[in-house]
């Protein structure tokens, strides 16, 4: 034993090899520190180094990164063959790795990628030796997925700190049955707790820094900020509605300043228009240097909550035998008797074809019924028909939702066609926003409703218009002419058509719906679906 030599040799120099003991270029997975053979993510909001072994994943380690965190860009270490150098296109500077390639000075023919087979060749980033990866820290793909999922809120999370106590806790799993409504709410809203954490932690990190304004004036003269918004793969998608906070730092000739707006449309030239709420003191003669940020707000979860609660502790919140489906419960199957119509198609839209009208039959015999159809078979006009249909049988109006905006402007209009009354409920935050369904929105209507006891209501929307503002005494009175003339245009309805979560707004408090449909129902989550739940007396039917 004593000729044996345990002397480290020169081979694993510049490692470290203590457990959370790296410097400060170490792969931030296994710990290789190999200058040769790592790189830099080049994201401002990153700078992790990674090394280029696969370890036990698919890929090499940095490639890994770049693709879960969706980033793009990376940096060569100072001490590696090629010095610190950022990976750029000669021509275009484009820094995309993913689309960088090379071509090789003496042929000048063909080129190759910088990435190949999950990799960066190995003249450019080295491979760890055998004996460096056996003596770096073995990782496997979920940790690499769990410590990119707790980069996002902690970003100087280490491995470590997946051992702690709750950080790796697991939500109870979604059941296909369930004891009692208590259950179901116990599961369900710890789910829709991560997705809120989730939505607003996606949503805050999108702002945006030195942004260019043009501006402009409304036809309703309220200000107007167009700008181009830099997006990249990984965040969120502006559409029309979102609410945005434009921000100025100040000068010394400007006081800083932000406001709250809208987003009103997306021009042709990816211009995002966003309106301003309020126009007093905005910087118009200042043209750069802005920021935006997204605006979170928690009503669409916040309704999903009170969706779950309202089910589990009132009991009268849907009828028996929708109450024991949503639980999975075995149930005996009712009829609903009512008078079928001699015919089942409806006016203004096309024929049903045969496998339509046995959809439509089933769906007015049934309390409940699950519609299912490949693309282009005619979901939309069937759903039209079936709403026509309801709303004939003397049963009270019919609430028509949907988990998208499109989805709920498409069957509005479909169902307009048919001859009912249509109001079609948006968020207010969409009300400035041009939809194809403009004439059957509630706020149209309200605007455009033409009888002389509205007469005050108008004198004072054309002041505020004007104006921009009201007095109190004048906005109070405002405010309730506008309820009751919502209220009025809603109740005289046939149909109401509105998103899953629009189901729960302020102005339908009160409205009691015995039947509803919501079509695309499998294309959202099921507490979102669930907020309708809370209108469905006797009928529903779900269409995907």
């Amino acid at each position: 034993m004593s000729g044996l030599n345990f002397e480290e040799t020169g081979d694993d120099e510049g490692f470290e090899y203590g457990k959370g003991d790296f410097t400060e270029h170490a792969c931030r997975y296994c710990g290789v520190t190999n200058p040769a053979c790592v790189v830099r993510c080049n994201v401002s909001s990153c700078r992790k180094w990674f090394c280029n072994s696969r370890g036990n994943t698919s890929g090499s380690h940095i490639v890994n990164h770049l693709v879960r965190a969706k980033h793009k860009e990376v940096c060569l270490h100072e001490d590696s063959p090629l010095g610190e150098t950022i990976l750029e296109c000669y021509n275009c500077g484009c820094r995309n790795v993913f689309l960088l390639g090379f071509i090789s000075a003496k042929t000048e023919i063909s080129g190759a990628r910088l990435l190949t087979d999950r990799c960066f060749l190995q003249w450019l980033v080295k491979v760890p030796s055998e004996q460096e990866q056996l003596r770096a820290r073995q990782i496997s793909a979920q940790q690499i997925n769990k410590i990119e999922e707790l980069w996002k809120t902690n970003p100087d999370a280490t491995l470590e700190d997946l051992e702690k106590p709750g950080v790796d806790d697991e939500p109870q799993p979604v059941a296909l049955k369930y004891e009692d409504a208590y259950q179901y709410q116990n599961v369900f809203a710890p789910l829709i707790k991560l997705e809120a954490d989730y939505d607003k932690m996606m949503k805050e990190s999108q702002s945006k820094d030195n942004i260019t304004i043009r501006w402009d004036i409304g036809l309703n003269k309220k200000r107007v900020a167009y700008f181009v918004f830099p997006k990249e793969d990984n965040e969120l998608r502006l559409v029309p509605g979102d609410e945005l906070r434009l921000r100025y730092s100040g000068d010394a000739a400007h006081s800083a300043w932000q406001s709250v707006g809208h987003v009103i449309k997306l021009t042709a030239q990816e211009e995002v228009a966003l309106e301003l709420r309020a126009s007093q003191g905005v910087p118009i003669d200042v043209n750069h240097g802005f920021s935006v940020d997204f605006v979170w707000k928690s009503t669409s979860f916040d309704r999903m909550q009170g969706a779950m609660k309202t089910f589990a502790v009132d009991e009268t919140s849907v009828s028996g035998y929708i109450y024991h489906h949503l639980l999975g419960h075995e149930v005996e199957m009712q009829m609903v008797r009512n008078a079928l119509p001699r015919r089942f198609g409806a006016p203004g839209l096309p024929e049903l074809n045969a496998s339509q009208v046995f959809a439509v039959k089933n769906v007015l015999q049934k309390p409940i019924s699950l519609i299912q159809g490949p693309p282009g078979t005619g979901k939309t006009v069937t759903s039209a028909a079936i709403v026509y249909h309801m709303a004939k049988q003397g049963q009270g109006q019919v609430l028509v939702c949907a988990p998208s905006n499109v989805a709920v402007d498409q069957l509005a209009e479909k169902i307009s066609a048919t001859g009912l009354k249509v109001v079609r409920l948006c968020a207010k935050s969409r009300e400035a926003v041009s939809s194809p369904v403009e004439h059957l929105t509630l706020h149209y209507q309200v605007r455009h409703l033409d009888t002389s006891e509205k007469s005050e209501l108008h004198k004072l929307q054309q002041l505020k218009d004007e104006q921009g503002e009201l007095s109190s005494s004048d906005e109070k009175k405002y405010k309730a002419l506008k309820r009751a003339t919502e209220r009025e245009i809603s109740q005289s309805a046939d149909v109401i058509c509105c998103t899953c979560v629009g189901a729960g707004d302020p102005r339908l408090a009160n409205f009691r719906f015995r039947q509803v449909l919501i079509d695309e129902s499998t294309q959202a989550t099921e507490p979102e679906v669930s907020y309708s739940f809370g209108s469905w007396g006797k009928t529903g039917c779900s269409c995907w």
